[in-house]
């Protein structure tokens, strides 16, 4: 209607007919479908040209949460929307009730990749509440001088982190194309500008179905050539800084530029987690993860192990971590001395670090031979610690030891080995999953048919566990109290001896198993 010319008619007639109520698919908000039938009148007031159009309004509700009177809402959309009629109010509850009910249990069909999400960082701060009916102007700003791309694409970010704003934004084609080229062209202008406009991207990969307009964009293989531009700069900046301070005519020049340094660290720290987390949300499609690995990915994350921030250490690992599922990438991690850099991490305070560390360090490196002796001995020092012991459960540590202890037959096995398996057994969780399997029945075998004082050891340290682990010894109480004889070496009885006496199983009937092996007699 806006292309008719006013002197075309003396002014138009409008008739709103009723239509109906649906639900936004991905924002808190409510659609009114509706039919408008317009009608230009002549001079005299006769119809001239007559039209009629499906159109539709979305009525946003920010205040819709878990404190919301549904029935007040409703009665005030009803009230402040003509386009609703009043006989339509019971249908906004019901709308509105599964609106509210849809955000508590979560179930959108979106799929969320990360369990982990990207907290805001310095420089998102903003004097004004982003609005996606504002965003044509935020585009605009894209297209002025730097302070202005910032500004409009923080106000975009605003909006983006609200995943009930992301597929409206996606159907945005000049928003996301004008991002984009704003990132080809000047990422290296302003690490600002560079984080933020990642972040916006970041944002749609943290989603599955989204990856393809990412990928559309080719923002993960920009992002690969940040990532390199921004470790020469802090290679840089290291050498600077050495050079400075080994001079010790401008003490006051070393320390003012440290301080200068320290800020830009900051900030490419923020901006190299923000890529490195696009990137490890786009490496859910292998094909995707063989051009990052044809990149030199592992290269790079390996030489990001030299930094001390913990969040971006923690993504660091992670992504290794899943990485290292391909041999040709353990290869790489290898060649690039992976292992060595992971073990200053070990131990740490840091416990989401060192729990990520753990299962990286825990798994690959024990299958390398070459790697293996150093690993063993590392992880070792760290069981030692109660603290950390619960935590080899959650990876392929354990698997992997029983395995290799199991491939030892009847041979002397390592120290290191067998010494950091006494550790393991001692915590609960890791005894049900050593004995997961026949991993018991295994045990008791080479335990009894060597007298291997070692592999006792960790069978008392196994049995002392309340719980399903113990009722498993039920079966070897008779072979346990047969090895009290008198030939028996005294460590080797006393291990033995250990094991049962943990044995509190209210089923057993330790009368008869003491007059049965003689156990009288031999103890006394």
């Amino acid at each position: 209607m806006e292309k008719l010319q006013a002197e075309d008619a003396r002014y138009l007639k409008r008739k709103v007919k009723g239509g109906s109520l649906d639900v936004h698919p991905t924002e808190k908000a409510l659609i009114v479908q509706y039919e408008l039938e317009a009608t230009i009148l002549g001079e005299m007031g006769d119809p001239m040209v007559g039209e009629r159009k499906e159109c539709q309004k979305i009525i946003r509700l920010k205040s819709l949460n878990a404190n919301t009177d549904i029935a007040t809402l409703a009665r005030k959309v009803v009230e402040e929307c003509r386009l609703i009629h009043p006989s339509k109010l019971p249908e906004v509850e019901q709308l509105l009730f599964y609106l509210l009910n849809r955000k508590k249990s979560g179930n959108d069909k979106r799929e969320k990749h990360p369990p982990r999400d990207l907290a805001p960082f310095e420089g998102m701060e903003l004097d004004e509440e982003a609005n996606i009916n504002r965003i044509d102007h935020y585009v605009e700003l894209l297209y002025e001088d730097i302070p202005e791309k910032v500004r409009g694409a923080t106000l975009i970010l605003h909006l983006a982190r609200n995943p009930d704003n992301l597929e409206e934004l996606l159907q945005n084609e000049t928003a996301l194309g004008a991002l984009a080229r704003v990132l080809r062209e000047d990422w290296k202008q302003s690490v600002d500008l560079a984080t933020t406009i990642i972040y916006v991207f970041f944002c749609f990969s943290s989603f599955s179905q989204f990856h393809g307009q990412v990928t559309h964009y080719k923002i993960g293989a920009l992002c690969m050539n940040i990532i390199e531009h921004e470790l020469k700069r802090y290679d840089l900046w290291q050498d600077e800084l050495q050079k400075k301070a080994a001079n010790q005519n401008v003490k006051k020049e070393h320390e003012k530029a440290f301080k200068k340094y320290q800020g830009l660290l900051i900030k490419q720290e923020q901006l190299l987690q923000v890529a490195l987390h696009l990137l490890l949300n786009l490496a859910e499609d292998t094909r995707t993860e063989l051009k990052m690995r044809n990149k030199n990915i592992v290269h790079t994350l390996v030489k990001t192990l030299d930094r001390e921030d913990e969040e971006l250490l923690v993504l660091v690992v992670s992504f290794l971590k899943k990485l290292s599922i391909f041999l040709e990438n353990k290869n790489d991690m290898a060649e690039t001395y992976a292992v060595e850099k992971l073990a200053r991490l070990l131990p740490c305070k840091h416990e989401d670090l060192l729990n990520t560390t753990l299962r990286l360090h825990a798994s690959p490196p024990l299958t390398d031979e070459s790697q293996r002796q150093l690993c063993m001995c590392i992880l070792y020092h760290i069981s030692v610690d109660d603290r950390f012991k619960s935590m080899f459960a959650y990876t392929d540590c354990i698997p992997q030891l029983m395995k290799m202890l199991f491939d030892c037959g009847e041979s002397p096995m390592d120290p290191e080995l067998i010494s950091f398996c006494i550790n393991l057994a001692a915590n609960k969780r890791n005894a049900q999953v050593i004995c997961e399997g026949n991993g018991l029945k295994m045990l008791m075998k080479r335990g009894l048919k060597l007298k291997d004082v070692l592999t006792m050891k960790m069978i008392r340290n196994v049995s002392q566990h309340d719980g399903p682990t113990k009722n498993l010894f039920i079966d070897y109480v008779g072979d346990l109290a047969a090895q009290t004889g008198v030939q028996e070496r005294e460590e080797y009885v006393i291990e033995c001896l250990g094991t049962l006496a943990n044995l509190t199983i209210p089923d057993l009937d330790w009368e008869l198993v003491l007059k049965e092996y003689n156990l009288y007699i031999n103890l006394y």
